[in-house]
């Protein structure tokens, strides 16, 4: 994600300053100068290259080194100003699903050894958009304005399912929601009104609503499908209480632009 905004200070008031005390002092060949004192010629010497690479341009956008993350690639370059944001559900992990996160990874590294597990758990409302930094507050309060009127609702993630993002640079194991996908639409329907306000892109066509579990670089599709899908299926199906643990409350919206997030309550 972006990182946070930079605030530059301009330093024209330090040189105007400056030049006015410079203007009080004598200068060579002016009236100020004191008899008998000669005008000698300013000799001016090369700033050293070691000097000049302290004071490069920070202008450009940090370079976007995937090793500091994983090996991911960026969707879409980064940009001075531009703040990746994406809408979801928030997805608040038990103990218990824990315990049987712990219990799928390691079979699912059996199949593919490079997969790791996510840091958070979510289920998307919409496909990773830029904004520019002085749309964030008006795009949230329209949002919030069209998630004022939802209900608060249940919903069941139990499927396995294996994913990749558009461009095929990455792969996710996920568990796919199998009641609740009519709450979701009308959701996403209503976070594409939004994008559309604001000409972003709007969430896929027929989209599997899912919460993602572990990912890795690359496409791992023929790796995870197949054996190793249906071994995770038989291990969430017998584990103690999955339908329960599995059965969710869906309380809130969140949008996340940059290192910022907003969050909106349903009813």
């Amino acid at each position: 994600m972006s990182a946070a905004p930079l605030v530059g200070y301009s330093s024209s008031g330090s040189e105007d300053e400056a030049e006015a005390a410079a203007e009080g002092r004598s200068k060579p060949g002016s009236g100020g100068r004191r008899c008998g004192q000669n005008s000698l010629p300013t000799q001016r010497f090369p700033v050293p290259d070691s000097v000049l690479s302290m004071f490069s341009s920070t202008e450009e956008g940090p370079e976007d080194d995937s090793t500091k993350h994983g090996g991911r690639i960026r969707t879409f370059p980064h940009e001075r100003g531009n703040w990746a944001t994406h809408i979801y559900i928030p997805y608040e992990a038990k103990e218990e699903f824990l315990d049987l996160l712990d219990m799928l990874l390691p079979r699912a590294q059996t199949f593919e050894p490079r997969l790791v597990r996510m840091e958070e758990f979510h289920l998307s409302l919409s496909q990773s958009v830029v904004l520019r930094h002085h749309w964030i507050l008006p795009f949230v309060q329209v949002l919030k304005d069209h998630m004022a009127s939802f209900q608060r609702f249940f919903f069941t993630a139990n499927q396995v399912k294996i994913y990749t993002n558009q461009e095929k640079t990455r792969t996710f194991i996920g568990l796919e929601v199998s009641s609740g996908h009519a709450q979701f639409l009308d959701l996403v329907s209503e976070v594409d009104r939004v994008m559309e306000e604001f000409d972003l892109t709007t969430f896929y066509q027929d989209p599997s609503f899912h919460v993602s579990l572990a990912w890795c670089v690359g496409d791992a599709r023929l790796q995870l499908e197949g054996q190793c899908l249906q071994e995770l299926q038989e291990i969430v199906d017998e584990f103690e209480d999955s339908e329960m643990l599995l059965r969710v409350l869906a309380e809130q919206v969140r949008c996340k632009s940059g290192n910022k997030f907003f969050s909106m309550p349903l009813k």
